[in-house]
């Protein structure tokens, strides 16, 4: 008995990361943040295309970076680029839904590219940061759970 509780230990703990939902805001070819850079938000102030020749995946999104050495720095830790919430509004998120992005609203908040819906929504989200990222981060875990894949 002690060794099937074992062995189904084991298993749970493999397959476990296999069963994981993800929810990352892509076209339909799985492209993330409209082929944006994600590493030049951070490195560069900027929203620079991606070169299509130059991708990494993660989470079952692919991203394009600017250059190679963008790349390697996301291969490194992708978890400092990838966009909070999946890449899907912030004050969306922060009321329990998921919205669409107009990426000249990016901003870099607690080190976490953010964006929203569209400058009226970044200016709402802005007014009350604090409490709508904490609603956010609140909100995130059930809106994977409901939506994700």
């Amino acid at each position: 008995m002690k060794r099937l509780f074992v062995v189904l230990a084991i298993l749970a703990l493999a397959t476990a990361p296999a069963l994981a939902k993800e929810l990352v805001n892509t076209d339909d070819q799985g492209l993330a943040l409209e082929g944006y850079d994600p590493v030049a938000f951070h490195t560069q102030q900027a929203a620079v295309m991606g070169d299509g020749g130059i991708t990494s995946t993660f989470r079952g999104a692919t991203y394009r970076f600017a250059s190679t050495e963008h790349k390697e720095l996301f291969d490194t830790a992708p978890e400092k680029y990838v966009p909070a919430y999946g890449g899907f509004c912030a004050m969306g998120v922060a009321m329990g839904q998921l919205y669409p992005v107009d990426i000249k609203t990016w901003q870099i908040v607690e080190g976490r590219l953010i964006l929203n819906k569209d400058r009226d929504v970044r200016e709402m989200f802005d007014a009350n940061r604090d409490a709508n990222l904490a609603r956010a981060d609140a909100n995130w875990p059930g809106l994977v759970k409901a939506k994700g894949k």
